[in-house]
């Protein structure tokens, strides 16, 4: 049966959960998810799993270690899971869950654990702030798409005059307990005597700043904005900030936090796996969590307009938070400074590929995560470019090692493999030769 619309994201979250008509596993779905399962806890209970988690745990702890890998294919996950057995909603999503885990530890083998465990959403809704922009073009399924901002075709006066308090609202979450807990019990009873099951849901991924601005007002307005009316964009980032500050603080309040620190995908890539924070299951405190801001949407404004819009906003949410992430596509060398002054407990510092590898390295040092995001272009031809694969690899290691640096290789945000699954298999082995020459 071919694959719908991968519901399992970011390595290995499941972000919705499902209704009642959705929540049926038929004896035939019953008996796929269990052999499944049973593959899984095999492999879970493999050693070099506990070898594993302990090398991500010293890594985040910031204690030398070799380069970490970690590969997402993200939407290319269906080139690689091209079709499912089971016929059921929620069963497909369980076994593309199940898949993907067996895939990393059969196939990829790179140094992502695996555990004996289905970790399920909560049924919910989330209001946002109540205006939504308006979507054209398929994201669903990895496509290209536009929106158009609901602010976007004001003009000045009736933008500088508007309320934005009448319609930037505090973000409302809503939580169906019973259906959800319905479902937890399903998978208990399917799973049973094989994979543990536990809650793990969505929220708190991050705050989204400068993508809700850019939501409202359209890339182009934001842009100007800051120019324009400074006092206005202050105004609705404050709205913002206050909106997920109570968003957070409802989250801990109602046991609704995921803990974050272990197996499990943290910031824009990386594992949560951290001897410094100690988070109790289903009395997840924020200060025993991990955090990610990013503001990749102004990448191409100042350093100086983005610590004045931006930063201080992060800044407030970012100390809720035990230990911090930042940074997604954006090139931070020309903000770190004054990003390392202002975000309180940074650890995690994405490198993309905008931005300038060798000052990070020299700014980072081995006081942070140098989490550096490889180009998914490489993998997303027939024939990959091994020799230009490799010197890149090889110049990156190479300044890391020189700078101390806590370095992990995340390869993401991938839109195509170009339909060759050996592209994930060869990059690992290529990204593996590369560190053992110099570590």
């Amino acid at each position: 049966m071919s694959v719908r619309t991968n519901h399992v994201d970011s390595g290995n979250w499941m972000a919705q959960g499902w209704t009642r008509e959705q929540a049926v596993i038929s004896d035939h779905d019953r008996g796929i998810l269990r052999a499944l399962g049973t593959q899984l806890r095999e492999l879970a209970e493999q050693p070099i799993n506990g070898e594993k988690v302990k090398l991500w745990t010293a890594h985040n702890d910031l204690v030398e270690t070799r380069p970490v890998l970690l590969f997402d294919a993200e939407f290319g996950w269906t080139e690689l899971i091209p079709n499912l057995d089971c016929e059921g909603e929620m069963a497909q999503d369980w076994e593309m869950y199940l898949r993907k885990e067996i895939y990393s530890a059969q196939i990829v083998q790179d140094d992502k654990p695996v555990e004996a465990v289905l970790y399920l959403p909560y049924l919910s809704t989330d209001s946002g702030f109540g205006i939504h922009e308006e979507r054209v073009g398929d994201q669903e399924e990895g496509k290209a798409y536009h929106w158009v901002g609901p602010w976007e075709n004001m003009d000045e006066d009736e933008f500088e005059e508007l309320e934005v308090s009448e319609f930037i609202k505090t973000p409302v979450i809503d939580v169906d307990y019973e259906t959800s807990q319905y479902v937890f019990d399903l998978a208990k009873d399917v799973f049973d005597g094989i994979l543990d099951v536990k809650f793990r849901p969505r929220w708190g991924w991050a705050p989204w700043l400068s993508l809700s601005y850019s939501n409202l007002r359209g890339m182009e307005n934001m842009m100007i904005d800051f120019y324009d009316f400074p006092e206005k964009v202050h105004e609705i980032m404050r709205l913002f900030t206050d909106g997920y500050l109570a968003k957070y603080r409802f989250l801990e309040e109602h046991n609704l936090l995921p803990n974050n620190t272990g197996n499990c995908y943290v910031g824009s890539g990386g594992l949560g796996h951290t001897s410094q924070l100690h988070p109790v299951d289903g009395s997840v405190k924020l200060m025993e969590s991990w955090g990610f801001n990013e503001a990749q949407e102004t990448s191409e404004i100042s350093p100086e307009m983005w610590k004045e819009f931006f930063l201080p906003y992060q800044a407030e949410i970012a100390g809720l938070f035990g230990l911090n992430c930042y940074g997604c596509c954006e090139g931070l060398h020309n903000r770190f400074e004054d990003l390392k002054a202002t975000l309180p407990r940074l650890r995690r510092v994405s490198v993309s590929q905008w931005a300038d590898s060798v000052k990070m390295a020299e700014m980072l040092q081995s006081d942070y995560v140098y989490s550096y995001k490889c180009s998914p272009t490489d993998l997303a031809v027939p024939n990959i470019d091994e020799d230009y694969i490799r010197a890149n690899l090889r110049r990156v290691v190479e300044l890391t090692k020189r700078n101390n640096n806590r370095v992990e290789f995340i390869m993401k945000d991938n839109h195509t493999l170009a339909h060759t699954p050996k592209n994930v298999t060869e990059w690992v082995r290529i990204a593996r030769e590369e560190i053992a020459r110099v570590w």
